[in-house]
């Protein structure tokens, strides 16, 4: 656990994703909760140590994938609190969910192992687009960017500087896209940018600068060119991922024994762009359609 700031700590060597601590006044707030149960509890004991046992107020899950919200329950009671999309995402997480968890662990039975009991924890609290804690000495704004999923949240401390940004930055990584829009990823990069924050802590990878975001808008905008272009000439999805994926493969390090898993991440992101800019040319088309019937009814 480093400690980035006086009180202000994040979590980098745990499964899932990054984790974070605000120490307050009057108590600690979570950001996100790590997905392997024997980790989740590490991280909250320490918390409570480097806390001087103070309690837990409040945790803030930035979107609703597994790796931000599976340890949840192990900070009960204290208040989840998320954006209103990871609310009806996490209340809809049925045993089958709870299955390919387990699933997912099967080369990995000492792990496995620990998921005796999944208790999905919902959201307590939840906002539209911005909700803020002022308690404890700390000043807290939660903030929907969307992009990564539709509920992707940041938590920014502007006294400060520091903006923690969940999976909105990967840091020299290929980004989970199969439930993105690229669009508002951009924007909501551009809105991080804005905020002027002296250090980022991200969802994936190490503490970091502005500069990180600029180089996830630029993995994004060129995967949407290549992506547009192969839409344009015609051709299908499938064609179009065989495609830009050797495009894609080389803008961040893949580890060997991540090799396969990494390609098909990014084809899943592909083919979500291609969905994306599938829906707007057949909403263009209906337009104009719409446009030459009214054009004939008004001769």
């Amino acid at each position: 656990m480093r400690e980035v700031s006086p009180g202000i700590y994040i979590e980098t060597d745990q499964r899932g994703a990054n984790y974070g601590g605000i120490v307050t006044d009057d108590g600690v707030v979570v950001i996100d909760t790590p997905m392997v149960p024997v980790q989740a509890r590490a991280f909250r004991d320490e918390l409570r140590r480097l806390s001087g046992g103070k309690p837990f107020l409040y945790v803030i899950n930035t979107d609703h994938h597994r790796g931000h919200i599976l340890g949840n329950q192990f900070f009960q009671p204290t208040p989840v609190i998320a954006h209103d999309q990871a609310w009806k995402h996490m209340k809809g997480y049925s045993d089958n969910f709870k299955q390919r968890v387990i699933d997912s662990f099967k080369k990995e039975p000492e792990i496995q192992a620990q998921f005796t009991d999944i208790e999905i924890i919902v959201p307590d609290v939840t906002f539209s687009h911005r909700l803020d804690i002022v308690r404890g000495g700390r000043d807290i704004r939660i903030i929907k960017v969307g992009g990564h999923t539709v509920a992707t949240s940041v938590v920014w401390l502007p006294e400060e500087r520091l903006l923690f940004v969940g999976d909105a930055v990967w840091v020299d990584q290929h980004p989970y896209m199969a439930q993105a829009n690229s669009k508002e990823w951009l924007d909501g990069l551009t809105f991080i940018r804005k905020l002027k924050a002296d250090r980022l802590l991200p969802g994936r990878g190490p503490v970091c600068g502005r500069e990180a975001t600029e180089r996830m808008s630029e993995y994004i905008r060129f995967m949407r060119h290549r992506v547009r272009v192969n839409h344009r000439q015609g051709k299908s999805k499938q064609e179009t991922v065989a495609a830009v994926v050797r495009e894609m493969t080389g803008w961040f390090p893949i580890a060997p024994a991540v090799k396969s898993k990494t390609e098909s991440q990014i084809k899943q992101g592909i083919g979500r762009i291609w969905n994306e800019m599938e829906k707007a040319a057949r909403v263009k088309e209906n337009a104009e359609i719409e446009a030459d019937t009214e054009a004939s009814d008004d001769e």
